[in-house]
């Protein structure tokens, strides 16, 4: 980084969460009998290539440019730089952008027939409060606040049979915020990301809302767009996290490219900006908020920003593509074999339609990183089964976006279908997933792991905050060799220090995929973290909720299920001995798909007490036939 402050910031941020290989002599619980049938000699495997961070200082310039953008950081209007002896321009856009992004047509459907449809819930325009104080829900107010609504209204039909919706709306919420002064410059309507977005949504898709024939709101909206981009100006600092000041930062370049005298805007914009997506990624690309959701949002900023340089013909500035390169393998680390998302830090499984959409508008051509450690997750492909590993520490509490205790949870998919998920959806609370579960979502328990004396390995605060609990992951990844072919493996071990505080235990963690990826073996250690156990027992459960449309049932014995999958294949869950008082139980459970419908499922769950001098529970799921 050529900004040492920044490199200061970037390492303090990423020590928490740094995987550490494992050392010392062989732990007495790992699955020797596993290793030895399939030659557990492998070497550690390194490490994927990390990408290297562009240099995210500010874009370089002249001289006489530099010092514009100076004199307009410290508060010299744009026109006045701009033209210092000529009259202001006229307000008006100088172009129109086409904008690769496509929004969600039945959502689009849905406000020209008068409703706003979010997350499956539907609520009428004309009953809508658009008050910068209205009490709404958060996915609601990012909706109608950061008109995010425009993108869907675009793919509905075409503009001439839209603009009539888009000025009815955009009417209305002029009129129930004339502007960011005083008390109107308060509440959702005027946080930096929704105030961001907004703006960026008017320049973008202006067609819809400057077209008509009413003059007085084309000329009321050109005003509110110099308003709010004077208001970011002032306030874009001001933001909640990383991704919110990159928010803001876009629409002030995209302001700086499409309003009249916008040069010294635009040279302000792209130098914050430049310097918010240095701090917005750890060192492969993935965004501090761990959550897949945020990666896709910053990668659509993005995108949608590029439409607007292209618009003016300039070339965005290198950090921007690097930017973008950066953050696509991650989110694609989060897919499954049916092109979805992993339900992670608050994420439903967005549908694979759209992230191929938001991958192909992106540009950029690459494959998943398998071992994305700064990030946190691993991802292991064999045959058609893919399976993903929380191997982190949960976010820190000021980059948390609907932060989840989910250290050492998995995921595991084979082709088309979700096997073993975790619930997610808290991001989504606000729609058809009530806003009274939303802690419960981000819970231990509501991911498939360990959990300890019903207790969530990190603390879940309010605001989608966390607390303490898992400071550090210790990760071991590595190939076993095989001595036959298609009986290779690869083998994770991680272990997280969530409960040493509480319990005086560690959690350690062991998975072993198959290459053709028809078995997953695992077993999960409480350790003493130090020299002596403590006495007594204390109550445990791990939880393997299991995707949708899956049909379970215990076998006879008590000690495994059988899991009939909708394609008509067969899979086993069987569990080591359980110890006295423990058993294998079949629970309901719910999971949110991508549409943040919640559906329910069921979950396995071995659960009872174990000594708190630690113990071992061992399990496999297997695809028969």
């Amino acid at each position: 980084m050529a900004d040492a402050a920044l490199t200061d910031r970037r390492a303090a941020t990423t020590a928490r969460a740094r995987a550490i290989p494992l050392h010392g002599g062989e732990d007495p619980h790992v699955l020797k009998a596993v290793e030895a049938e399939d030659g557990a000699t492998g070497d550690l495997i390194e490490p994927g290539r990390a990408l290297a961070l562009a240099d995210f200082s500010p874009p370089a310039v002249g001289a006489g440019e530099a010092l514009i953008r100076l004199a307009y950081r410290l508060g010299v209007s744009g026109a006045t730089l701009a033209r210092p002896f000529g009259k202001p321009a006229r307000p008006r856009l100088l172009a129109t952008v086409e904008s690769p992004l496509a929004g969600d047509r039945a959502a689009g459907v849905a406000l020209r027939a008068g409703h706003f449809l979010v997350y499956g819930v539907k609520a009428p325009i004309a009953q809508m409060d658009f008050a910068p104080a209205a009490r709404l829900t958060p996915p609601f107010e990012r909706t109608v606040h950061g008109f995010t609504w425009l993108r869907d209204l675009c793919v509905s039909a075409p503009r001439e049979q839209c603009t009539a919706t888009a000025e009815r709306i955009l009417a209305a919420w002029l009129a129930a915020n004339p502007g960011p002064g005083g008390k109107q410059g308060k509440g959702a309507a005027w946080t930096v990301e929704n105030a961001g977005l907004r703006l960026l949504g008017w320049l973008v898709h202006a067609p819809l809302i400057l077209s008509g024939q009413d003059s007085r709101l084309r000329t009321k909206a050109l005003k509110a767009m110099e308003e709010t981009a004077r208001w970011l100006d002032r306030s874009v600092s001001k933001a909640g996290d990383g991704l919110g000041q990159v928010a803001g930062w876009s629409a002030i370049v995209s302001a700086g490219l499409l309003l009249p005298d916008g040069k010294p805007r635009r040279l302000f914009g792209e130098a914050g900006l430049v310097r918010a997506l240095g701090e917005l990624v750890a060192e492969d690309g993935g965004v501090l908020s761990r959550s897949p959701l945020a990666q896709a949002q910053a990668i659509a900023l993005l995108i949608e920003l590029k439409a607007c340089y292209r618009a003016v013909r300039r070339e965005p500035p290198a950090a921007i593509e690097a930017m973008l390169g950066m953050l696509v393998p991650p989110l694609l680390t989060l897919t499954h074999g049916d092109g979805g998302l992993g339900s992670w830090q608050g994420a439903g499984a967005v549908p694979a339609e759209r992230i191929a959409a938001l991958v192909s508008a992106s540009g950029v051509r690459t494959r998943p990183l398998k071992d994305a450690r700064q990030w946190g997750y691993q991802r292991i492909v064999a045959g058609k089964s893919v399976l993903q590993f929380d191997a982190a520490p949960p976010p820190l509490a000021r980059h948390a976006r609907s932060g989840c205790a989910s250290t050492l949870a998995f995921e595991l998919s084979h082709g088309p279908q979700r096997i073993v998920v975790n619930c997610g959806g808290a991001a989504f609370a606000g729609g058809q997933v009530p806003v009274r579960i939303e802690q419960g979502l981000r819970a231990t328990a509501a991911h498939s792991t360990l959990v300890l004396g019903d207790a969530n390995s990190t603390a879940v605060l309010l605001n989608g905050k966390l607390g303490g609990g898992v400071g550090e992951v210790e990760l071991d990844r590595r190939t076993i060799a095989p001595e036959k072919a298609g009986r290779g493996a690869t083998r994770l071990e991680a272990s997280h220090d969530g409960y040493v505080a509480r319990n005086g235990l560690i959690h350690r963690r062991i998975l072993i995929l198959r290459d053709d990826g028809s078995e997953l073996r695992g077993e999960d250690l409480l350790v003493p973290a130090g020299k002596k156990g403590k006495r007594g027992k204390i109550g445990f459960a791990i939880r393997f909720h299991i995707g949708p449309g899956i049909d379970l049932g215990l076998t006879a014995n008590g000690r495994g299920a059988g899991l009939a999958l909708p394609d008509g294949t067969y899979w086993q869950f069987r569990c080591g001995e359980l110890g006295e008082g423990a058993a294998l139980s079949i629970e309901e459970s719910l999971w949110v798909d991508g549409q943040g419908r919640p559906q329910p499922i069921e979950q396995l769950v071995i659960q009872g007490l174990t000594p708190r001098s630690g113990g071992s529970f061992s399990w496999l799921f297997k695809k028969m036939g």
